[in-house]
């Protein structure tokens, strides 16, 4: 099972490996070049092999124990749809984005190495006598600062890797995989997300939670419109929340899809940290380093709500963002975990501001589905049905969510945005069938050369005739080729 691997927690140095000036080096040299022309010979075979099937290991891979098919793939070809590359800025304004992208990839591989049980110089080996694309970073840093510079660089980059593999459960079943969904659940139900942004984060990882539950990995298939539609957004309010959650390391984009299929995402199951990750970083423990401080939401005690509730219910108009919106949204799941709670209390257990808790309250108590009791509030028996009672605020209560939407001006938005996108999605056909067409017509007819004299363009005596008007261009006429030629004046 497959983790997020580019932020990983350090270990200890482990001794380098032995130089390569060593008496073994000649024989490592004659291995990478016959890896080499194994490699050039088997490349494409790596590149099209079929989803999860084991691709053919050769050179320097062949006596190691396997690595996944995505990591084989990542470590032959590379990140070849930049599912590791973020772009970074270090004090003083150095752009950093090419060698955090190569230590991700490299992490990323030693992970899965140590999980499939390589050992460190066999993983320094590969990397650096292999002609393979992941241990390129390695490779340069070797030509331009010595073996000894790229093998302690590796070695930071094993020591981490093995640090993370040991220190983490290993997910070996569906139940394991379960297990672990369940924690990374309990841990978003009790992290504050707030504002606007942070309430529409929170609909994506729950929506995503959803998939990967079905799916039974982190790695799961879903395209911006139907992530927007079980959101209850749009689709650009849904591509926006994946970047910020890819910016905050949450998430991670494998690939772009298919004209068939969506794009593949990896959901990143990680705690949120206080402290520099001090040996994670390419350069160590160095201060400011390109990975090194906090970059995630921190947790809160006072955070909590039911995400399976507000699951349940944010697709539907009610909560659309001129209805109750997100905060409305999540008052109604704090009241689902733990009902009756006060302002202060709802405050903090929804992440909302006091006005926003006002605001919403109100018009919560207005549609019959929450109560107030002193200082205490109250959901309704049926309210999470839709169903409000009546009240000291609410003398005609709301008998469903389709009539809360109606009350509150959403209803029909769902609806709505799933004929936008159908009708999207139908074009986005068409224009497929269209263009396979044309490429299909341009292949089997190829167009003449413009200087080609056409039949219809040419009279019997061989005179050119203008298409626009009918009359005879003078001085043009037919080459014994068939092409146009200007007469000689």
């Amino acid at each position: 099972m497959n983790s997020a691997t580019a932020l990983l927690p350090a270990a200890n140095t482990l001794s380098v490996p032995a130089p390569r000036h060593s008496p073994t080096s000649s024989t490592a040299a004659l291995t990478s070049q016959h890896a080499y022309r194994t490699h050039r010979q088997t490349k494409p075979s790596a590149q099209h092999a079929r989803p999860g099937a084991q691709p053919p290991r050769t050179g320097l891979l062949a006596p190691l124990p396997p690595l996944s098919a995505r990591m084989h793939k990542l470590l032959v070809l590379g990140d070849q749809e930049a599912a590791y590359a973020t772009g970074n800025l270090q004090r003083g304004g150095k752009n950093t984005a090419a060698s955090d992208h190569a230590w991700a990839i490299t992490r990323a591989v030693a992970a899965d190495a140590v999980r499939a049980g390589w050992n460190c110089a066999s993983f320094v080996q590969v990397m650096l006598d292999g002609p393979y694309k992941a241990g390129q970073h390695a490779r340069t840093l070797q030509h331009r600062r010595g073996y000894d510079k790229a093998a302690a660089w590796l070695q930071r980059a094993w020591d981490g890797a093995r640090q993370y593999v040991h220190s983490t459960d290993p997910l070996t079943t569906r139940q394991d995989f379960h297990a672990a969904l369940a924690a990374f659940r309990s841990r978003i139900e009790c992290t504050p997300w707030k504002g606007i942004a942070g309430k529409t984060d929170l609909r994506n990882l729950i929506a995503r939670i959803e998939i990967c539950s079905r799916a039974g990995s982190w790695d799961h298939t879903v395209s911006e419109r139907d992530l927007a539609e079980r959101m209850g957004c749009s689709r650009t309010t849904a591509h926006n929340s994946n970047q910020r959650l890819i910016d905050t390391k949450m998430l991670r984009q494998l690939d772009k899809g298919s004209p068939t299929e969506g794009a593949r995402w990896m959901l990143i199951s990680r705690l949120p940290s206080t402290t520099s990750h001090h040996w994670s970083t390419p350069k160590g423990p160095e201060a400011g380093g390109a990975m090194s401080g906090p970059d995630v939401r921190q947790p809160d005690a006072g955070a909590d709500i039911d995400s399976r509730t507000a699951g349940q219910l944010m697709q539907l108009d009610a909560f659309a963002h001129h209805g109750l919106g997100g905060s409305g949204l999540a008052v109604l799941a704090a009241l689902a975990e733990r009902d009756g709670q006060s302002l202060t209390e709802l405050q903090a257990s929804a992440s909302i501001s006091r006005p926003t808790a006002y605001r919403q309250l109100g018009k919560l108590k207005g549609l019959g589905l929450i109560r107030h009791e002193g200082e205490l509030y109250h959901l309704s028996p049926t309210a999470l049905e839709g169903v409000g009672a009546a009240t000291d605020d609410c003398a005609d209560p709301v008998a469903d969510w389709t009539e809360a939407a109606e009350r509150l001006g959403t209803a029909g938005t769902a609806e709505r945005r799933h004929r936008h996108h159908e009708a999207q999605r139908i074009h986005w056909r068409h224009e497929q069938v269209r263009l396979a067409e044309r490429r299909r017509t341009t292949h089997r007819t190829p167009l003449p050369h413009p200087a080609v004299a056409l039949p219809q363009y040419v009279r019997a005596d061989g005179c050119a005739i203008d298409p626009a008007t009918g009359e005879v261009i003078v001085g043009l006429h037919v080459a014994s080729d068939g092409r146009w030629i200007w007469a000689a004046a």
